[in-house]
């Protein structure tokens, strides 16, 4: 079951706000009845999609898209392979995308993921809202580091390359603990 809720974050200084941190489950949440196992993870296309970044996705029971869409129809093509949850990157301007949240939080049985673009706009902490996993994109790097029990994980960039950056996806599996966290190079054909 997939649970995706809307999300209310007291702002700072606002004592009548919910208290900081707290992650308000909304009656309109969205519910779906598959239960992702493996987890497709991609940001930072910025308008191409690869090939080879569909053929690293296929098999996944779930797609997120981390920011920085650039096209709709990056979104519609993902959807061909499994549901999608995305959320609006600094270069997602354009009215099609203003439909996109800057946050979404993904709560199934297995795990709660909180995603947004960069992640250093991140302004709840994540243990106190009983988050599991953090999915940014942004920094076109792919990087696995954990902090209190929440891992913080970046697919990287698959779009067009940025300097000496990799061009990369990821694949999450949930389906045990550990978690395994794989990062695929969509150039090189490698995993890390």
């Amino acid at each position: 079951m997939i649970r995706v809720m809307a999300v209310c974050i007291s702002p700072a200084g606002n004592e009548n706000a919910y208290p900081p941190g707290r992650i308000e489950r909304s009656a309109s949440s969205k519910i779906m009845s598959r239960n992702p196992k493996t987890i497709g993870l991609i940001s930072d296309t910025h308008g191409l999609l690869r090939p080879q970044a569909l053929r690293a996705l296929e098999g996944s029971d779930l797609i997120i898209h981390a920011g920085d869409v650039g096209d709709p129809e990056i979104l519609e093509t993902l959807k061909t392979l499994a549901p999608v949850f995305a959320v609006r990157g600094n270069v997602d301007t354009n009215p099609w995308a203003l439909a996109l949240p800057e946050t979404e939080v993904i709560e199934t049985d297995l795990v709660t993921i909180y995603v947004l673009h960069d992640v250093h706009a991140l302004d709840l902490d994540p243990v106190a809202a009983g988050l599991h996993i953090i999915v940014s994109g942004h920094s076109h790097k792919p990087s696995r580091t954990e902090h209190g029990g929440v891992l913080f994980l970046n697919p990287g960039s698959a779009g067009p390359r940025r300097f000496d950056l990799p061009v990369t996806i990821a694949r999450l599996d949930v389906s045990q603990k550990p978690w395994n966290f794989t990062v695929i190079d969509l150039v090189n054909a490698s995993s890390k």
